[in-house]
């Protein structure tokens, strides 16, 4: 099996050092990544600039663009002759869960793949500081391993793993995307010549995480497996909308 490796945190990011680490022992696997950390870009392609493409000691490539960019380069111009059999994103460090989706450099990595045919899986760990990776990429590793060959290929699939010990990794559950409260407002600063600079606020309380959501799921330590699909059609909105155009 031939697995595409790239995240959203940058090719340095102990997330993704961890998974292809994992990876390594059960597929042949290309690893090219961000430069930089690009989380928050989702689906974005470089378009105002060309890209740069380089190698490390290690074999791994990197890239001066987004996640989307990795793999779009790999897919439609490094690995012609040897197209990926999966495309694996992460592990990102803290969780993209419900709404995260739509923001998520993670999972817009494993998207692109999944919009080039090749199924895909976007990882990440519920909780910042990286605590337990090595464990979350045995876990990721295991899941990989089960192929999914019931699903519809391609398919998409968000995971989020609990900052455990591999041991306590004992249940998986197939969830739901639940829903964020808006984020926290801005927060504004200065710069030191003092004109007004803002960063982004945290991102918002859980709204929704009942019973078979991703967050539920993250609340009792489990890890939770969520298909995802491109198609953003409102389809109850469809239907008023042709009612009211007739």
């Amino acid at each position: 099996m031939r697995i595409l490796i790239s995240n959203d945190d940058g090719y340095l990011a102990p997330g993704l050092i961890a998974l292809a680490d994992a990876l390594a022992s059960i597929a042949d696997i290309t690893v090219i990544a961000p430069e930089s950390n690009r989380s928050g870009s989702s689906n974005s392609l470089t378009l105002d600039r060309p890209l740069s493409l380089h190698s490390t000691a290690n074999g791994y490539y990197f890239v001066n663009g987004t996640p989307s960019d990795c793999v779009h380069l790999a897919l439609t111009g490094i690995l012609l002759d040897a197209k990926p059999d999966l495309v694996v994103s992460g592990i990102n460090q803290g969780q993209n869960m419900g709404d995260d989706t739509l923001y998520s450099g993670t999972v817009a990595a494993a998207t692109e793949g999944f919009l080039f045919g090749v199924p895909a899986i976007a990882f990440s760990q519920v909780e910042h500081g990286w605590k337990n990776v090595d464990a979350a990429a045995l876990a990721a590793r295991d899941i990989v391993q089960r192929r999914f060959e019931a699903l519809q290929k391609p398919f998409l699939l968000n995971v989020n793993i609990p900052n455990r010990p591999y041991d306590e990794l004992t249940k998986t559950v197939a969830t739901r995307l639940g829903k964020r409260h808006v984020s926290e407002p801005v927060i504004k600063m200065q710069d030191p010549h003092g004109r007004d600079i803002y960063w982004v606020g945290p991102i918002g309380a859980a709204k929704d995480a009942g019973e078979g959501t991703d967050f539920h799921a993250a609340q009792q330590g489990w890890i939770s497996i969520t298909p995802l699909q491109v198609d953003l059609t409102h389809s109850v909105q469809l239907s008023a909308l042709k009612e009211a155009l007739a």
